[in-house]
């Protein structure tokens, strides 16, 4: 709606606004490819890393085209701010959940297959171990050194103070090394 001297008056452009079409996908990617230089130079600078990088870039535009090809992509009035949003949230949530990650290593995987056994009896002896524990000392060794947790996210989780976490968490770890020394 414009105002024209104390009065409002209905833009025909509007009525455009109204009945979004779905973006077509050639039409998401010609647009996508004309501001794939600029939104590569922005993730450089938020990653630092050209491999990282380039990476966020395909995924945003494999997350944007999948919605294209389904057609429920709408046409944006800023594609270019969109776009950056997607991929701003990838990003964060990369950071967010690091086990999502990639990891890379210059390690091969070791040859051949045991069936599972090696899996089977790192489970046991880690279960074994944590049943000598008491469950808040379980507790905290599950949140900080599984989960990744940080002390203070696994007190906030445990509804306790971040030195009760770490106290526990350092009598489970010399229970865990006595059981396995004896």
């Amino acid at each position: 709606m414009e105002n024209h001297g104390g009065t409002c008056t209905r833009d025909p452009r509007d009525d455009a606004d109204d009945a979004f079409e779905p973006m077509s996908p050639d039409e998401f990617d010609a647009g996508f490819t004309a501001d794939m230089p600029r939104l590569r130079r922005r993730l450089l600078a938020l990653t630092g890393n050209p491999h990282d990088a380039d990476d966020l870039l395909q995924e945003t535009y494999l997350r944007l085209s999948r919605r294209a090809r389904a057609r429920n992509l709408t046409p944006q009035q800023h594609p270019y701010a969109y776009t950056c949003t997607v991929a701003l949230n990838l990003l964060r949530d990369s950071w967010l959940h690091p086990s999502r990650r990639e990891r890379t290593t210059d390690r091969l995987p070791e040859a051949g297959w045991d069936g599972g056994l090696g899996t089977y009896e790192a489970s046991a002896t880690a279960l074994a171990l944590l049943s000598v524990l008491s469950p808040k000392e379980a507790a905290a060794v599950i949140l900080v050194d599984l989960e990744g947790l940080t002390h203070d996210t696994a007190g906030e989780r445990l509804g306790a103070h971040r030195g009760t976490v770490q106290r526990n968490r350092m009598r489970a770890l010399a229970k865990m090394r006595a059981a396995l020394a004896g």
